[in-house]
């Protein structure tokens, strides 16, 4: 693992306890391939750095003003604790040079996987909010997302594909989207998803991702598509 001091400056955090710091980038695989090593893997830490991002993310948008209705504040949350947000600040800190993988991880790119290095940051945040506390925490949290936060609120977000077809299909009085796993793909460690998205037992698309939202996310636009050149529902 690349020297943490690094890391920590970029981070503005200098923790009283490290080792939270390094277990935040211990990778399951890394812990199924070393069952003696003295971390656990990151998995709990990135529970609790994913909640609170979503919490305090909420309430940067529930002191709004003007207030935002339910459904837009989810879209928004939604947006900025999206993988392509987290993934995109984390290769800015350059979390992935300082990852613990296995060999198979390593191999096949886990460095740059775009899930590995959202749920690391996520970690990151938990293993900030265990050591510092919560205000040290949500500092972090709010110089790591000024600008995106600056760029959801002009609008500027990653295309919800999903948000796209339901709205689509309830404009037509037709029933919501179905998503369908039909394969998944690779080891338990690198695991990959193929959807299938069916509208009145018709599928309108098929997508691929890392994960099953993503796999989702690329189903809808398939099937966007496949609306947009005139197919039949």
């Amino acid at each position: 693992m690349a020297q943490l001091d690094r890391l920590e400056e970029a981070l503005g955090v200098r923790f009283d306890n490290i080792s939270l710091l390094q277990q935040a980038l211990i990778h399951s695989s890394y812990v199924n391939e070393n069952p003696n090593s003295p971390l656990p893997s990151n998995e709990r830490l990135e529970f609790l750095g994913d909640a609170l991002l979503n919490f305090l993310i909420a309430q940067g948008l529930y002191s709004l003003s003007p207030p935002l209705a339910e459904g837009k504040m989810s879209k928004l949350r939604a947006s900025l604790v999206c993988e392509e947000t987290l993934s995109s600040l984390s290769l800015s800190l350059g979390l992935g040079e300082y990852l613990q993988l296995g060999r198979g991880e390593e191999a096949t790119g886990g460095r740059q996987r775009p899930s590995n290095l959202a749920r690391a940051l996520e970690a990151v945040l938990g293993a900030i909010l265990l050591d510092q506390g919560m205000e040290k925490a949500k500092e972090v949290v709010w110089r790591l997302l000024s600008n995106q936060w600056g760029k959801v609120l002009r609008g500027e977000t990653f295309p919800d594909y999903k948000s796209q077809l339901q709205e689509y299909l309830q404009k037509r009085g037709l029933p919501p989207p179905i998503y369908r796993v039909v394969e998944e793909r690779g080891e338990a460690h690198a695991k990959s998803f193929v959807v299938e998205v069916w509208v009145r037992e018709k599928a309108l698309g098929k997508g691929w991702g890392r994960s099953k939202k993503k796999a989702e996310m690329e189903a809808a636009r398939s099937a966007l598509i496949s609306l947009a050149k005139g197919q039949v529902i």
